[in-house]
């Protein structure tokens, strides 16, 4: 899962980025809305952290810029302002929730999770492929019943291949969707966290092909696991 965070103190965005970032979601930051609406044309992103009062565009002509565009994707709003107008202005203008300065972390990652339920994907729902299951709940990971300790990228890594039901995903692909869209790292990256995630399910008993790779094209779960 890859969000945008568009907030012009730094301090909050850096804080923010980290604990999304330790709760296995990507993340790109923005400090205005006019650098917001760049990168949400250039990228594809699953949920935009809006801060409402910021420069050059703020986060209601933002929201609502998105919305008159056709963007559907889910926009928590974040606002020191506590008053039932600003909330209003702000659903009105096609927040999908609301969430007051400063908040407990626990209860906003509780909003992201129930704003993203609400897409194609339910994120409830146990992944697997052969002996693999991935519990987004917990974000447990095990191989026929034995647990694996998994880097926070390596986790999103197999989150991605199992959501995407064994397609090919290029390593273009893969940096898109799970690293940061400003000044991502080279291509030889995703094919370190995929030789230590094979690394660790070869230990736990599965084929050194489970992650396989297509040639030319990038990486797939084996299609006859």
């Amino acid at each position: 899962m890859k969000f945008l965070l568009v907030e012009d103190d730094e301090r909050i965005a850096a804080s923010l980025a980290e604990a999304l970032t330790d709760n296995n979601y990507a993340v790109d930051v923005a400090g205005d809305g006019e650098e917001g609406w760049d990168l949400i044309t250039a990228f594809s992103y699953d949920l935009i952290l809006l801060d409402v009062m910021l420069p050059k565009l703020n986060g209601i002509e933002l929201c609502q810029r998105l919305r008159q565009s056709g963007y559907s994707l889910p926009v928590l709003m974040l606002t020191a302002r506590d008053t039932s107008i600003d909330k209003i202005l702000g659903l009105d203008a096609g927040a999908d929730d609301y969430v007051i300065k400063p908040f407990d972390l626990k209860e906003l990652l509780a909003r992201i999770r129930a704003l993203l339920r609400r897409g194609s994907v339910p994120l409830s729902t146990l992944l697997e492929w052969g002996g693999l299951l991935l519990d987004p709940a917990t974000c447990n990971v095990t191989y026929k019943g034995q647990l694996l300790s998994m880097t926070p990228k390596e986790y999103q890594l197999l989150e991605l291949f199992l959501r995407n039901n064994g397609h090919v995903l290029s390593r273009d692909q893969i940096l898109d969707r799970l690293w940061s869209s400003i000044d991502p790292p080279g291509q030889d990256t995703v094919k370190v966290h995929i030789r230590g995630i094979r690394q660790k399910l070869k230990a736990a008993g599965a084929k050194h092909d489970f992650i396989e790779t297509v040639y030319g094209l990038g990486y797939r779960l084996n299609q006859n696991e």
